[in-house]
């Protein structure tokens, strides 16, 4: 094992069948994993370890976030391996394609400037829900050079290291923030035309979605608020996006609407923005869910700057 130059780090909670499936999605490139488990109660802990996983369990009565568990996946990953050069980061609900990590260490040897390179993440079940498509239209992120990264990834560990890895204060959003702090650093970021991991977002219910969108709100929000500034500008656009769409927009619409009761019809600009973004993507249900989610977005991002201004830390959002 010490030996060995790439290793994976998987973290999880409560993950079930997904977990097997990932892990076993390793078996072909016999590289060390190293599992990081979140308080799991249905067994993955022993089922990683008896896969050959090294297993971290995370104490929870600190603050949970994504980013501590890949830092201390990390970390005990590198205990295990002197040569370490590599990681190939994932999500314990995603198996991995057989191809990707030969191809992503190439581009990688190939290109010692990047310091992570993505692929293509799919859906596993879209035809499941509408949730699901919306997912699998969400990962399909253009090719060639990236601003950002997800949570499935590989890694240089030169570069990581020297970002000192992933902002554990984060609780959502953590990749985007690392990636702007690699880039001010004068490293790079790809994203390659190959498949990469196979995700189950298992999202079925109209609150589910809604949660996980609000999520993204937050993490807007507070991307904003740590690189908002010039020259970066970090999600600020996109901040402002959803501060005018989801607040702004409909109570100005409201409080003229109770002066003058025309004006309501004001509220017709979000029908007009759906036929815009559907017109553009060619999926009415992603323009009409694009549209819709800046009210959990708005939601999420009030709630970030109510959290800053009250000095609370919130845990993790969850859907």
């Amino acid at each position: 094992m010490s030996s060995s130059t790439v290793g994976v780090v998987v973290i999880g909670r409560n993950e079930g069948e997904r977990l097997r499936k990932c892990l076993e999605s390793f078996a072909v490139h016999a590289v060390p994993i190293v599992y990081v488990d979140s308080g799991s109660s249905d067994g993955s802990v022993d089922l990683a370890a008896d896969m050959g996983a090294v297993v971290v369990e995370l104490d929870m009565s600190i603050p949970f976030t994504a980013a501590r568990a890949r830092n201390a996946g990390y970390k005990r990953l590198k205990q295990h391996l002197q040569k370490l050069e590599y990681v190939q980061f994932v999500d314990g609900d995603c198996r991995v394609d057989e191809g990707w990590i030969p191809s992503a260490l190439t581009f990688l040897e190939a290109n010692p400037d990047a310091a992570v390179v993505c692929g293509r993440r799919r859906e596993m079940h879209p035809e499941e829900s509408v949730y699901n498509r919306l997912c699998d239209i969400e990962w399909n992120t253009p090719v060639g050079e990236a601003r950002s990264f997800g949570g499935d990834c590989l890694v240089r560990v030169s570069a990581f290291e020297a970002a000192d890895g992933y902002r554990e204060d984060v609780i959502a959003g953590e990749e985007p923030e690392l990636a702007v702090r690699l880039r001010k650093a004068d490293w790079r970021i790809w994203r390659v035309d190959a498949d990469m991991t196979f995700h189950d977002a298992n999202i079925l219910r109209f609150s589910q979605w809604w949660r996980r969108t609000l999520r993204g709100g937050y993490a807007y929000a507070l991307g904003t608020y740590l690189h908002g500034a010039p020259p970066v500008r970090h999600w600020r656009a996109d901040t402002i996006s959803i501060a005018f769409w989801g607040i702004v927009l409909p109570l100005g619409i409201l409080a003229a609407g109770a002066v003058y009761a025309p004006l309501w019809a004001g509220f017709l600009v979000y029908p007009a923005q759906v036929a815009r973004i559907s017109v553009r993507t060619g999926s009415w249900g992603y323009g009409f869910f694009t549209v819709l989610g800046k009210f959990p977005q708005a939601q999420g991002a009030a709630g970030f700057w109510l959290d800053l201004a009250l000095g609370k830390r919130r845990g993790i959002i969850e859907y």
